[in-house]
């Protein structure tokens, strides 16, 4: 079942999180640097979301400039993305063929991307 697939990997990880819907986790680890990180299971992927920010109201040009530069550059798993006004980081996986290191390096690239931008980005921040 898909539930013990995805909680096996978290349990694996130690990361710490729980359910909050069907087919959905929120993982609350400041240690992995995954606060609000969210998965979520909608057959055939395996969806992982984290906000980042509010997109700000000046110098938008800039901010999604330096977020495709940093997708193109620097991200490992996944990519920045605007959600309504949030830029997030996003990243699916097919839950057939995904297994513990796939699981693990999408969370292990968010982490990294959220320590190692907070610098580049923090100046953007309302």
């Amino acid at each position: 079942m898909a539930l013990n697939k995805i909680e096996q990997y978290l349990i694996d990880l130690m990361v710490s999180y729980r359910e909050i819907g069907k087919n959905m986790w929120l993982l609350d680890d400041a240690e992995h640097g995954l606060e609000a990180a969210v998965i979520v299971y909608d057959d055939p992927l395996v969806v992982f979301q984290i906000t980042v920010m509010e997109a700000p109201q000046e110098r938008r040009l800039e901010l999604f400039t330096k977020l495709l530069e940093l997708n193109a550059q620097d991200i490992l798993h996944g990519a920045y993305a605007l959600e309504e006004n949030k830029v997030i980081l996003i990243d699916t996986l097919e839950y057939a063929g995904m297994d513990f290191t796939e699981f693990r390096a999408t969370l292990d690239a968010f982490g990294l991307a959220l320590t190692q931008h907070y610098p580049i980005l923090s100046p953007f921040r309302a």
